[in-house]
């Protein structure tokens, strides 16, 4: 594939991440109140919120590996579109949804349709130019912190001028713009996917069982699930948090919204820094550094007295949160059969989905019986956890090339 092609290819791969990133947390912190103007019951609509935040996580759970193994076989360009599609369909539903009951099936729809980001890092991982996955990955965690800065910035606004339905019907014709877009201008390369297509690929919980056999493989996938973890038990906390540290709860909401815009912002600037880093240096260490970075800081939060304290420690914790998730992917991308990228890459985020569950579950669980400040540092310890689960995941003396700390033959540069 010539520089323009994959050019044309990446821009569009970032605008359809950026755009379904924007209109899921446009959407999600909205919810509570679409919830209400649906006509559910005060005492159920935290149920039923509950509910409709666990839905995606719970389909996509089931159907990324799926949708994987489609994309590896078919071609992955078809599985961006799908994705894109899929997403715009779930969101034009909720903008017609009439009982919190429907507003629920929406959103497992969404999740078993969706997936916008594993679908996009498999298509990455397959057509980036030699020696520039890592770069193309952590340039697509920007896209992904652009979204989350952006969203809940506008969302508000937008739905105090225009109204829920309203925004719910523009962000799923914007998302299905962007899904035509990526049928028309991406290029798949013929020739890697007919040779992909003609050889043998692994069933699926074989693939599982040979993701997880490889040491360093595992090790990355076991710390991406201590993260994800960590940074969606911390979200559950850290409104409540703020508040606690403001006069009264006054202008906590501000806070919270300015703390969490600070923490995308350096994500967004720091995640194409971290990908190049990837394809440069060992992925191993760069991500040992980034998630040791990430649980100092956030244990940090513990010290100031005042919000205002938090920002240069959000901003820390957004400049290091941004090299952990493309690392892993790109260390089960570079450790995967071309055959089975796609599916790999899918079981992958099948695991991170995970974290996400039992980090909401765990955050909103130890609030129960444990202060804010300790579920806090609980949640900085996770990612100390996945820093030091890396660090186990060494090669063996046969595997490796140098005796050199965190340096795998496969991170070696000839």
């Amino acid at each position: 594939m010539n520089g323009l092609a994959w050019k044309r290819n990446f821009v569009t791969l970032w605008a359809g991440q950026f755009i379904s990133t924007a209109g899921l947390t446009v959407m999600v912190p909205l919810l509570p109140f679409y919830l209400g103007e649906l006509g559910g019951q005060t005492g159920a609509q935290h149920g039923w919120m509950g509910l409709c935040l666990a839905a995606p996580a719970l389909t996509m759970f089931i159907f990324s590996p799926l949708w994987g193994r489609i994309g590896d076989r078919i071609g992955r360009k078809m599985m961006v579109v799908r994705a894109l599609m899929g997403l715009a369909f779930s969101l034009l539903l909720m903008g017609f949804a009439q009982t919190p009951l429907q507003l629920f099936l929406c959103r497992l729809l969404q999740g078993a349709f969706g997936g916008v980001v594993d679908a996009s890092a498999a298509f990455a991982s397959a057509e980036a130019p030699q020696g520039k996955n890592g770069k193309t990955l952590g340039s697509l965690q920007g896209a992904t912190a652009a979204g989350s800065f952006l969203g809940p910035l506008l969302g508000g606004i937008l739905a105090d001028t225009f109204g829920y339905r309203t925004l719910f019907v523009a962000m799923a014709a914007l998302t299905g713009v962007s899904a035509l877009v990526a049928a028309w201008l991406l290029h798949e390369s013929k020739g890697a996917s007919t040779a992909s297509q003609a050889e043998p690929r692994l069933p699926l919980f074989s693939a599982l069982r040979s993701l997880v056999q490889k040491k360093e493989t595992r090790a990355f996938i076991v710390a991406g699930i201590c993260v994800q973890s960590g940074i969606y038990g911390l979200t559950v906390i850290f409104a409540p948090y703020v508040q606690s540290m403001t006069d009264g709860g006054e202008r906590a909401a501000t806070w919270v919204g300015v703390l969490q815009a600070v923490m995308w912002l350096a994500t967004m600037v720091a995640s194409p820094w971290w990908g190049k880093q990837n394809d440069h240096k060992p992925v191993r260490l760069n991500f040992f550094v980034a998630a040791l970075g990430c649980g100092i800081s956030i244990w940090l939060q513990l010290l100031p007295t005042s919000a205002v304290w938090l920002i240069p420690l959000r901003m820390v914790q957004g400049l290091c949160f941004a090299a952990l998730l493309p690392s892993v992917y790109f260390q089960v991308s570079r450790s995967s059969r071309r055959q089975d990228q796609g599916m790999n890459i899918g079981l992958t985020n099948s695991c991170l989905v995970g974290g996400q569950v039992m980090g909401s579950l765990a955050g909103a669980g130890l609030t129960g019986f444990l202060s804010l400040p300790t579920v806090l540092f609980c949640m900085g310890s996770l990612f100390v956890l996945g820093a030091c689960a890396v660090a186990s995941g060494r090669p063996t003396n046969s595997d490796r090339t140098f005796h050199l700390p965190f340096v795998s033959r496969n991170d070696q540069v000839s």
